[in-house]
């Protein structure tokens, strides 16, 4: 049969279709059959040689090059290539149980079975990939090129805008003659020099000064008002130091105490012009020079007939002046009506030196911190009923502000301490501060473990005597005493009150306050005679 010749393969073997219509068959030539088999012949060798070569590492072998040699070489090479994957896989499974979800991986390629010719065939292969991408990745951009401003079309000069370096480095060094007056800026307004900072220099300077600034009026502040924070000021120093250089003192020390109000340090007395020995300790009660923590001293001053003429809004220095001086005549009234309670010294301004109510620099305990037995307990709370009658009967003071932190336990006695605030009983809100007192008494003492004292209306109508219906709830009592207060105080009852004869002491204290235009330096010092 020649190769150009047309086969034609019998169709009695192919169905017919139900529609009459045979399929047509393509005629098919034997030279195109025989290509299609060379073609499947040689790709069959060749996926074998490719699946051999694969399957195989070219090492060099020595020995014979036998039939039986080559087959078991190449055996060995198989086996060895199916060990290495399963090892593989293994280090894998290590790998991605060791590292779980955390961000931080440790690789384990240094405990795969990769041969090292392999090894160095994939680094080659890596590193001709990179060298391949970068060929094809476009240089960066020259960062001197792309600082030159390019040209507007139909122009021949550059044009500088404001954002052009030269231009806002001038400018920057023109704005530092701006900075405050300490801020050590050199010769920037020299024309000699041309100067020039960058944005990110300027502005590091700026924030620099700034803060320095800030830094220069918090120092400002905090020497001015030291006092706030349990510190002298300067003009407290300078009066200190004066009383210490006319030997009126010979010396102050540490703090002992402070409140919302005043801070008290311990000194040692020395005499006073006149020769008169002073304590050998004594207590110098410095008021702060600041309302910010009792924001609510106007009440207790306003009031008060012997210091409502004087008081005033506009200088604080002024009003600490006036509480000085009346902490000064509460005490020396209850002093004389024998009441337990530091005596005064004398006043200088805003500092009160009193007698010292401890020993060996170790001031006495507060009622709060003092530790009492069960017969103690009971006798001060009998001392302290006793103080507070007389200091209402005797004085016509109410304290407004007494409770176990405002006095102390010394020699088996209760003194009674910080009556600045102590108002009459002709006070508009007296009643309810002497009220207040009484509570803090009673509920102070029960907590102490002493169940044999008075309610609170009781002890109230004890001190002040009043003629009010006494009622055991003491809610509805607060209310009777505040109507009465409001009532029979205001009207008819404040008429008939005659205030408290002042001695010689007061008036003196009165005549020499009256002098309010007198500078602050002056040396308004009152003193008490006994």
């Amino acid at each position: 049969m020649d190769q150009g010749e047309t086969v034609v393969l019998n169709a009695a073997g192919i169905q017919r279709s139900p529609w009459g219509k045979t399929p047509s068959v393509a005629p098919c030539s034997l030279s195109s059959v025989i290509d299609e088999e060379m073609a499947r012949d040689l790709q069959q060798k060749e996926e074998d040689l490719a699946l051999k070569h694969s399957l195989a590492v070219e090492l060099p072998v020595a020995g014979a090059s036998g039939s039986d040699v080559e087959n078991d070489l190449l055996l060995a090479q198989m086996l060895q290539n199916e060990f290495d994957k399963e090892n593989d896989h293994y280090v894998n499974i290590c790998e991605q149980k060791y590292n779980g979800n955390s961000k931080v991986s440790l690789s384990f390629d240094n405990y795969r079975s990769v041969h090292a010719q392999l090894k160095d065939d994939s680094s080659s292969s890596d590193e001709q990939e990179a060298f391949e991408d970068d060929l094809d990745t476009p240089p960066p951009p020259d960062p001197d090129k792309s600082k030159i401003s390019v040209k507007p079309k139909g122009t021949k000069k550059q044009i500088a805008t404001k954002h052009d370096a030269m231009v806002c480095g001038r400018k920057n060094v023109r704005s530092l003659e701006k900075f405050p007056p300490g801020f050590a800026a050199g010769d920037v307004g020299s024309k000699q020099l041309d100067l020039k900072l960058s944005n990110h220099v300027y502005n590091n300077l700026k924030q620099h000064s700034y803060k320095e600034e800030r830094q220069s009026h918090r120092l400002h502040e905090k020497k001015e008002h030291s006092t706030h924070e349990q510190a002298l000021d300067p003009k407290t120093r300078l009066l200190l130091y004066k009383l210490v250089n006319n030997e009126t003192l010979e010396n102050v020390n540490g703090c002992i105490s402070t409140g919302k109000e005043a801070c008290v340090f311990h000194a040692n007395g020395g005499r006073k012009e006149n020769g008169e020995e002073l304590p050998k300790e004594c207590a110098v009660k410095v008021f702060k020079t600041t309302l910010n923590e009792f924001r609510t001293r106007e009440r207790y001053i306003k009031d008060d007939h012997r210091f409502r003429d004087r008081f005033s809004k506009q200088n604080p220095r002024k009003v600490i002046r006036l509480w000085a001086e009346k902490e000064m005549c509460n005490l020396s009234r209850m002093q004389k009506a024998g009441i337990s309670c530091p005596s005064v010294v004398l006043l200088k301004k805003h500092i009160l030196v009193m007698s010292f109510v401890g020993r060996d620099m170790k001031a006495a305990p507060k009622l709060k911190d003092a530790v009492l037995s069960s017969n103690q307990l009971k006798l001060a709370y009998e001392q302290c009923i006793e103080m507070m009658c007389a200091m209402y009967q005797k004085c016509k003071l109410v304290h407004a502000d007494l409770s176990e932190y405002n006095m102390l336990w010394h020699d088996n006695r209760v003194w009674f301490i910080d009556v600045s605030q102590a108002v009459e009983p002709i006070h508009p809100h007296a009643l309810e501060f002497l009220y207040r007192d009484c509570t803090n008494i009673i509920e102070f003492f029960k907590k102490q473990g002493n169940q044999q004292v008075m309610s609170v209306p009781q002890l109230f109508l004890k001190v002040s005597g009043l003629d009010i219906p006494l009622c055991e709830d003491e809610s509805l009592f607060l209310a009777k005493v505040q109507s009465y207060e409001r009532y029979e105080m205001t009207i008819g009852g404040r008429k008939n009150v005659q205030p408290y004869a002042f001695d010689y002491f007061f008036n003196k204290t009165s005549s020499c306050g009256s002098d309010e235009n007198v500078s602050d330096d002056s040396p308004d010092e009152l003193t008490t005679n006994d």
